[in-house]
């Protein structure tokens, strides 16, 4: 392959360009560079079912045992790649070759995973050996749903020794619009104490996808409920990631979806600063 033939985009995450089961590389918006994932949910299951997802053939359910072994020999192996290989140059865009995290998210929710706190452990050696322990982000992307375990919540505060952190999904304020949006029957108020439980142990981002749906941005009432949950975090949240479309979904709502503009976005982030909170906007 030449350097010209397939660079990797903030709009396509191929996930097969290395062909590895658990690791993967993206160019991501919001860390502002390469991120390492790693896909512990390689059979597509995840305990929520967002509309917006782009993860195809999406089932309910937990990832399958992780074969640690494999994971460290995919990690070490690509991480060599990044740092001392030509992947940069075949694959990524000169501006963009910036190593910027390693981030568990892939294709559900990681802290389904039974082995999570192994992994982390895993993570941590394998990020001392190359000398990039504390000087890269160890970042978790997940639906927050399991925070009121206990083992999950020791593992957020090993997390925040790795230089870590959390981006923890709040897609909506209400009951309605969480069930429409992600397709779970939520109690906002249990989600919120799980979003301050984590955020009190691991420096935690609120992340938060907004789109048309059917033709029709959030209502009022809908940013309204929404404000009045993150308000309620402010004193222990690191700020707001809020972002728009950007891949095409999988699910059975694809059609029914649209991207904001990016003004009617910096508008709402507006009235989260109005708040004292940091926002960071990926239109």
């Amino acid at each position: 392959m030449t350097t010209t033939d397939h660079h990797l985009t903030t709009t396509d995450h191929n996930r097969d360009v290395v062909g590895l089961k658990y690791v993967y590389p993206v160019i991501s918006r919001r860390a502002g560079g390469v991120s390492v994932g790693i896909n512990l949910n390689v059979n597509n299951a995840c305990n929520w079912r967002c509309i917006y997802c782009n993860v195809p053939n999406l089932t309910r359910g937990s990832p399958p045992p992780i074969e640690l072994s494999v994971l460290e020999r995919e990690l070490r192996g690509f991480l060599d790649d990044l740092l001392h290989g030509d992947f940069m140059q075949r694959y990524v865009n000169e501006a963009d070759r910036q190593l910027q995290d390693i981030a568990f998210s892939g294709n559900g929710e990681p802290t389904s995973a039974k082995e999570f706190p192994q992994v982390l452990v895993l993570v941590e050696q394998v990020l001392r050996d190359f000398d990039l322990l504390g000087k890269i982000k160890v970042r978790l992307i997940t639906n927050g749903s399991l925070m009121d375990k206990p083992s999950v919540l020791e593992s957020m505060k090993h997390l925040a020794r790795l230089n870590g952190e959390v981006w923890f999904k709040v897609d909506g304020g209400s009951k309605v619009a969480i069930a429409r949006v992600n397709d779970v029957t939520l109690n906002p108020e249990s989600h919120l104490q799980r979003l301050r439980q984590c955020a009190i142990v691991c420096p935690t981002f609120v992340q938060t996808c907004m789109f048309g749906l059917d033709g029709s941005p959030p209502s009022e009432l809908e940013i309204s409920d929404y404000l009045t949950l993150v308000e309620q975090a402010k004193d222990v949240i690191k700020g707001v990631h809020l972002y728009g479309l950007a891949r095409r979904s999988e699910q059975v709502e694809v059609e029914r979806l649209s991207r904001l503009p990016a003004a009617w976005l910096e508008a709402i982030a507006q009235r989260i600063r109005a708040h004292g909170i940091t926002v960071h906007v990926s239109p």
